[in-house]
């Protein structure tokens, strides 16, 4: 797989600088043991309160330095990518920012960090150092083994033992707030890929149509493989296991953390299938959608939950420096607002059996093109015209029954309507300026002909192309025409001549071809004119 790095041996300290220029002047700096240890620290730190140290190997950005600020980390430790930091890094971020009022570590628990903070803590203890260590072991998806993993939950022990910190409280009850915490968090991840580490060779054990549940975030092998299904399914079944672990305590806080390549369209999905769950129904607060502790590019996500109580709430809620954080907001209902609501009244329904059939024809025959023409445009611009196309005659042929088709003026009015509301993009816009303006034309003078040119017209004066700029009007212009004067036979066949036309056009004037180089354009036809050119032989076949 390919990645944004310069050399493998340097990304961390890189990506740490990058981190560092790019947080706000006097926020956050690094000791000048930089790169052999790496430790980002609050650059206004005073000693004055307990210090929050975390950290662990890179990789899972934003953590662990990009939850260093008031209100929560006082110190990230880094090691390289998935490689926990040595005992002397550790050592040496406990005596930059503990006081009088010691230290809190809060370690993930994987063997090399329980040792590396744990001999760091030993050794700082021996210089006079007052430590305390809590060690989250949240991930559920290994049942019954001894040693859980730490993941995306020791977020939440971050969050509230920052908050009690940043509360002058001491050591003791810091500490304690935190290991109460993680004794009570509960995690469960679900990814469709592992991830990629800059610089080595990448095999992903999973198969095309399969994810995994349980993938630890170094992309550790899961609990089972199970087969690509709708999120809802998914979403299910994780929630079933994490319901099982949670008792009966009542209110609880959930964080959605994007595991680093999940996009956020498919992660606001994946936020509305929880909270539609059973599981949903014990959240109160929610934390995320966001990337929080990812696996560098893992496409999956992870799901944890803590039970609620008044101090938890209120350590949850309070306000923070670090942006990584995203603020915990209050489950709710949607709000629905009504859209305002045209004075004229719609066309009443009417009947005509050959209009059914024609509309029921085209709109199934296009439907039929929707990952053809998906692919197509894949190559000459963003791969959604087959998707564009069927969602408009989805919508044309689940409106059937209130089309007044015993009216001509009045369907095209109708489709024009429907097609500006539900298909989207340019090409709903297009087609619905063009069935508008030819049912304006066909509501003066009955003639389709004539109506269907009166919308090209109008069509072609707002969205600027002409024959010629490889768009759907190389094959509409010439097959309408041919309507006017030869038929519906000739219309097709002039359709599909200029449909294929574009294959040769190489400069594209207009559309989203127009943004294509002329090697990508070459020997390919242009979408939209492939579906003019589908629809129109639909219609002489009848």
């Amino acid at each position: 797989m390919k990645h944004f790095f310069n050399r493998r041996e340097t990304i961390v300290t890189e990506a740490l600088d990058g981190l560092l220029q790019t947080s706000g002047k006097g926020r956050l700096a690094r000791l000048d043991s930089f790169p052999d240890i790496k430790v980002i620290l609050r650059a206004d730190w005073d000693k004055s309160k307990v210090a929050i140290i975390s950290g662990g190997g890179a990789g899972h950005e934003p953590s662990h330095a990009g939850f260093v600020g008031q209100g929560m980390l006082t110190a990230a430790v880094l090691g390289e990518i998935f490689a926990s930091p040595s005992v002397d890094a550790v050592l040496t971020a406990i005596r930059a920012v503990t006081g009088p009022r010691g230290a809190l570590l809060i370690v993930k628990n994987y063997t090399g960090d329980r040792l590396n903070f744990g001999l760091a803590a030993e050794k700082a203890r021996a210089e006079g150092f007052d430590v305390e260590m809590v060690i989250v072991a949240d991930d559920i998806a290994l049942p019954g083994i001894n040693q859980p993993r730490g993941v995306a939950g020791t977020l939440f022990v971050h969050k509230i033992a920052g908050y009690h910190a940043e509360r002058r409280e001491d050591l003791k009850t810091v500490a304690a707030q935190a290991r109460s915490a993680a004794g009570d968090i509960v995690s469960l991840g679900m990814s469709l890929s592992t991830c990629s580490v800059p610089g080595q060779t990448h095999e992903d054990r999973l198969g095309a149509h399969e994810g995994e549940l349980g993938l630890g975030i170094h992309g550790e092998p899961g609990v089972e493989r199970i087969a690509l299904q709708p999120v809802a399914d998914i979403v299910a079944t994780m929630s079933a296991r994490l319901s099982a672990t949670l008792g009966d305590a009542g209110d609880h806080a959930l964080l959605i953390n994007n595991l680093g390549a999940v996009p956020p369209l498919e992660m606001a999905v994946i936020a509305n299938a929880v909270l539609a769950a059973p599981l949903g129904r014990r959240v109160r607060l929610i934390i995320g959608p966001a990337p929080m502790m990812t696996a560098l590019n893992m496409n999956g996500f992870s799901l944890s939950l803590i039970p609620l109580d008044a101090e938890r709430e209120v350590a949850l809620t309070g306000a923070v420096e670090p942006h990584a954080w995203m603020p915990a907001v209050e489950r709710h209902e949607v709000e629905i607002i009504a859209a305002p609501r045209t004075a004229a009244g719609k066309a009443t329904a009417g009947e005509n059996p050959g209009s059914r059939r024609l509309i029921t024809a085209l709109c199934g025959h296009l439907i039929s093109l929707e990952e053809e023409l998906n692919r197509l445009d894949g190559r000459v611009g963003d791969g959604d015209t087959g998707s564009t196309v069927a969602t408009g005659a989805r919508s044309l042929l689940a409106r059937l029954d209130t089309l007044p088709l015993d009216r001509p003026a009045a369907t095209l009015a109708a489709i024009g309507d429907i097609l500006g509301t539900s298909m989207g993009g340019s090409s709903g816009v297009l087609l619905s300026i063009f069935f508008t303006a030819a049912a304006k034309a066909m509501a003066d003078k009955s003639d389709i002909s004539a109506a269907l040119l009166a919308g090209l017209d109008r069509m072609t004066f707002y969205g600027g192309a002409e024959v010629g700029d490889r768009t759907m009007v190389d094959a509409l212009s010439p097959a309408l025409h041919a309507l006017a004067s030869t038929g519906i036979a000739a219309a097709a066949r002039a359709a599909a001549s200029g449909a294929e036309s574009t294959k040769a056009m190489t400069k594209a004037r207009a559309g989203r071809s127009s943004y294509v180089g002329e090697r990508e354009l070459a020997d390919v036809a242009d979408p939209g004119a492939v579906a003019v050119a589908a629809a129109f032989a639909v219609v002489a076949s009848l």
